[in-house]
C-alpha cells in the first residue's frame, strides 16, 4: 500500500515537472526572491529582540541539543525559529534549481544561475554559525547581512533572465548611450556605499542583539551623518540619470526601472531619518532592513536594463516587462553628433 502510494506520487511529481512552464518557472524564481528577502527580515528580529545568542552555539541549539531547552525560552525560541525558516529558504533555492533543469536545453544559462543560489544561502548559513561562535562580533554580523544581499543579486538576475525570450547565442546589444552605462555603474557603487555605511551606522548603534556583544568603536551620529551623505549622493545620482534616460538616451525600461528605485529610495530615506530622530525603535530598524534589500533589488533590476538579448520578444508581445526590445548599438552622425537608437525611442 505504501508503495503504491509513493508510486503514485512520484508519478504525479514527474507529470507536473514534465509540465512546468517558463511562466510557471518564473513564479517560482520570484517565489525564492520573496524568501530570500523575507529571511534577512527575520534574521534582524533575532538581533532586534535581544535573541542573538538565544542559541549558545551552532549547527545545534545547545551543546547537548539541536532545539532550546524550553519552550518558555523566548531568545532561544526565536533563534532557533530563524533557523528553520533559513532550511525552508534552502529548499526553495532547490526547487529553483530542480525546475532550472527542465529547461537546461535551450536555456543553460538558467541552470548555471540557479545553482548560485543554494550554494549563498548555504554559505550564509556558515557565517550565521560564526556569527553565533564570535559571540555577534559587528564585523561578522556585517558580513552575514552583506552575502545575503549577494543571495538577493543572484535571485534578481535568475528572475529576470527567466524573462526573457531564449537567446541560445548569448548575445545582447545595450539598451542606453555609453554615458548612461557608466553613470549607471557608479550608481552600482554608490548604492554599495550607502549599504555599507549603513551597516557601520547599526554595528555602532543600540541593537547588538545580545546585552554581551560588542559594538563597533564609533560615535553613531558621526557615522549617521556621513551615511546620509552617502544617501545623498545616490539620489542625487539616481535623479541625474533619470534626466538623461528621459530624454531619450536610454530605452524606456531603464526609466521605468529608475523611477522605481527613486520611489524605494525616498521611502527608504524618510524611514531612516525617522528611526534617527526617534532614538532608532526596534520596528524602524526592522523596516530599514527591508527597505535596504527592496533598494538592492531596484538596483540590480536598473543594471540589468542596460541590456537585451538579440532577438529578444518586446514587451507588449510576451506579456512580460523583463525587457524592452533590443536595439543598435549607439553611433554618430557623419557631422559627429550623437545619435539615438530608433529602437531606444518611445
Amino acid at each position: 500500500m505504501l508503495t503504491r502510494a509513493l508510486t503514485a506520487v512520484a508519478a504525479g511529481a514527474r507529470r507536473r515537472y514534465q509540465a512546468l512552464t517558463p511562466a510557471a518557472y518564473r513564479r517560482i524564481t520570484l517565489i525564492t526572491l520573496a524568501s530570500l528577502v523575507a529571511i534577512m527580515v527575520t534574521g534582524a528580529s533575532v538581533r532586534l529582540t535581544d535573541s542573538g545568542l538565544g542559541c549558545s552555539t551552532w549547527p545545534s541549539c545547545e551543546p547537548d541539543s539541536f532545539t532550546p531547552h524550553s519552550a518558555s525560552d523566548l531568545n532561544g525560541m526565536v533563534e532557533f525559529v530563524n533557523r528553520l525558516i533559513t532550511g525552508v529558504v534552502m529548499l526553495f533555492t532547490l526547487v529553483a534549481v530542480v525546475g532550472a533543469r527542465r529547461f537546461r536545453d535551450e536555456r543553460p544559462e538558467l541552470f548555471r544561475w540557479s545553482l548560485g543560489l543554494p550554494v549563498w544561502v548555504l554559505g550564509n548559513a556558515v557565517v550565521g554559525g560564526m556569527v553565533v561562535i564570535l559571540h555577534l562580533d559587528p564585523l561578522s554580523v556585517i558580513g552575514h547581512f552583506l552575502v545575503s544581499l549577494g543571495a538577493v543579486w543572484n535571485a534578481v538576475v535568475l528572475h529576470e533572465r527567466a524573462g526573457e525570450a531564449a537567446n541560445p547565442g548569448g548575445v545582447r546589444r545595450p539598451q542606453a548611450l555609453p554615458t548612461v552605462v557608466t553613470a549607471t555603474r557608479l550608481l552600482l557603487v554608490a548604492a554599495a556605499l550607502v549599504i555599507v555605511s549603513g551597516t557601520i551606522v547599526t554595528g555602532s548603534g543600540p541593537h547588538a542583539g545580545d546585552s554581551r556583544a560588542d559594538r563597533l568603536d564609533f560615535v553613531v551620529g558621526d557615522v549617521a551623518r556621513l551615511h546620509g551623505i552617502a544617501v545623498i549622493l545616490f539620489l542625487g545620482l539616481t535623479l541625474a540619470i533619470l534626466v538623461m534616460a528621459g530624454r531619450g538616451d536610454a530605452a524606456p525600461l531603464l526609466g521605468r526601472r529608475l523611477r522605481d528605485l527613486l520611489i524605494v529610495l525616498v521611502a527608504q530615506a524618510g524611514v531612516g531619518y525617522t528611526q534617527y530622530f526617534t532614538g532608532v525603535p526596534a520596528v524602524l530598524v526592522g523596516i530599514h532592513v527591508l527597505g535596504a534589500a527592496l533598494v538592492w533589488v531596484a538596483v540590480v533590476r536598473v543594471q540589468l536594463a542596460l541590456s537585451a538579448p538579440v532577438g529578444a520578444v518586446p514587451p507588449r508581445a510576451a506579456h512580460t516587462e523583463a525587457d524592452a526590445a533590443p536595439v543598435a548599438a549607439p553611433d554618430e552622425d557623419p557631422d559627429g553628433r550623437r545619435r539615438i537608437p530608433a529602437g531606444m525611442r518611445d
